[in-house]
């Protein structure tokens, strides 16, 4: 007993970082808050109540952001929570990547005018198919747990971008995970297809979940830590076999790019892409990609950047089928839910290019955190412009639908080919500047050939792009066509918001790219 008494007054509380961690405290505080509310709270009340806290939690943790970052932060970035935590220049730019873009999300969630009631089930237990689920659709409710899951769900993603050990950044990942499940089976309307892509995203991200975590085991094998720098050691100077290394290494590569949606590791994308309300996709599509490639960054970065030589050649290889899966398949879609899920794997590859560009000034870094800054607001603004293209089905989302859409609403097509044109590269949008950042810093690292290879590939994917476009000004459309819903004031604003940050960047990205290169991940 007095040894244990002895042992116990040995450890030490961890030093945390208050000021550091605050706007993740402050998200997922906020949502055990809002599940509290769920509980508590009339059904009427709830909506609004939600809506208020949620939004008020983006723009108090973004605040907080801020704050440390202009006041306390040291130049190096801080390690706190036992250093599982690393909390730099990369992590405080993808925070508030985050941020604005859950924002933006947010405001697709709670619209309830587009749809009425909103784009989610007003009951989720009911069963698809039967009276009472066409009786729910002409409701005005909606399932308002959708809020404190989104937030949960953000608050995973800070937290993995930030993580510093393999352990912390595996249970991130879950609490990002878990919430998107649900969140795909929520659909007002096509809701066995809704259901559908819950599951398939469920049980291929618990494979995923899987191999990432058999990963970390075998890396702990090998370091005898789970820490990133503990294995960044190991692999600078060890006797031991490097097989448990580089297999820990590649089931943990597995694991980041599934969530990234990366080929060959997109199967889950297209059907969850399409299955999922509309707002959710635009969320997982924006915020789900940043905090991918942020754990990517991180962890080839931090803990690999030694071996390059060994695995940098088989994520070429990855890059590449990436980006010729994506702009090939993308060819062959007749829906524009689907189309944009396999642009997402081209962008997949570019964004993967910019990972591996390890430079010695970081410009790999910052590019691809710019690039998913960029991508991240065109792509909200498009699902935007998606929920408004509507039949009596709900959204029309069949190209042959989108026909003359031109001749019924100029305004949104005229949005959509501009967003279009930034999914493709045009110059004078966010898209041309975020490919060509990335290019510079993969040709200064070397990597020539794959960019020569990466160009091809947008100038495919650009077709499909193109075809859309065509389809809009160039037909005619039909009598029976789908109408286009006015938007509510949450759609308009992430519209809004999506599109005048793309042409911004497109015009004016320096500041942007400054902060993105102000540090690096600390080690």
């Amino acid at each position: 007993m007095n040894l244990l008494v002895a042992q116990a007054q040995q450890i030490e509380a961890p030093e945390i970082h208050y000021g550091a961690i605050a706007p993740v405290l402050i998200v997922l505080g906020a949502a055990c808050i809002s599940v509290l509310l769920e509980a508590l709270l009339p059904k009427h009340q709830r909506w609004a109540v939600q809506l208020v806290l949620s939004l008020l939690t983006l723009v108090g943790a973004t605040g907080a952001l801020i704050l440390y970052a202009v006041s306390e932060r040291p130049e190096q970035g801080v390690a706190t929570l036992a250093g599982t935590v690393a909390v730099d220049s990369p992590s405080l730019f993808l925070w508030a990547t985050l941020l604005v873009l859950a924002f933006g999300s947010v405001l697709l969630i709670a619209d309830r005018s587009v749809e009425p009631g909103g784009a989610f089930v007003a009951q989720a237990a009911i069963r698809p198919g039967t009276i009472q689920d066409r009786a729910q659709a002409t409701k005005t409710g909606m399932q308002t747990e959708v809020f404190p899951l989104t937030l949960f769900a953000l608050g995973g993603m800070m937290t993995f971008v930030a993580s510093n050990d393999l352990l912390t950044m595996f249970i991130a990942l879950e609490v990002m995970s878990l919430p998107l499940y649900l969140l795909c089976g929520l659909a007002r309307r096509r809701r066995l297809l809704s259901q559908e892509a819950a599951v398939k995203y469920f049980l291929l991200g618990a494979f995923a979940s899987a191999f990432f975590l058999y990963g970390v085991a075998l890396l702990y094998g090998y370091a005898g830590s789970v820490k990133l720098s503990s294995i960044a050691a190991a692999a600078a100077g060890t006797d031991r076999s490097d097989t448990l290394l580089f297999a820990g290494f590649g089931l943990l590569v597995v694991g980041l790019l599934f969530k990234a949606a990366v080929g060959p590791f997109h199967a889950w994308t297209p059907d969850v892409y399409q299955g999922a309300p509309t707002p959710v996709t635009a969320f997982m599509a924006a915020c789900t990609k940043v905090a991918a490639f942020g754990g990517i960054l991180r962890v080839i970065t931090v803990a690999f950047e030694n071996t390059q030589w060994e695995w940098r050649g088989v994520l070429y290889g990855v890059a590449v089928v990436s980006m010729v899966i994506g702009a090939v398949l993308g060819l062959t879609q007749t829906d524009v839910k689907r189309m944009i899920a396999y642009s997402s794997v081209a962008h997949a590859g570019f964004l993967l290019i910019g990972s591996i560009a390890l430079v010695p000034d970081g410009e790999g870094v910052s590019a691809t955190m710019f690039y998913l800054l960029a991508y991240g607001f065109t792509t909200i603004a498009a699902f935007g412009i998606v929920s408004l293209v509507r039949n009596s089905d709900g959204e029309a989302t069949h190209l042959s639908q989108w026909a003359g859409l031109a001749k019924r609403s100029p305004i949104v097509a005229g949005v959509f080919t501009f967003l279009l044109l930034a999914l493709a590269g045009i110059p004078l949008t966010s898209g041309f500047i975020g490919k060509f950042v990335v290019f510079s810093a993969a040709i200064e690292a070397g990597l020539t050939p794959l960019v020569v290879i990466a160009l091809v590939a947008s100038a495919v994917a650009a077709f499909f792009y193109l075809r859309v476009i065509v389809l809009m000004y160039f037909s005619d459309p039909a009598p029976d066509g789908p109408t286009v819903s006015v938007p509510g004031a949450f759609t308009t604003i992430a519209i809004t918001l999506g599109a005048v940050v793309t042409l911004v960047l497109g015009l004016w990205p320096t500041f942007v790219l400054d902060w993105a290169g102000t540090g690096t991940f600390l080690s």
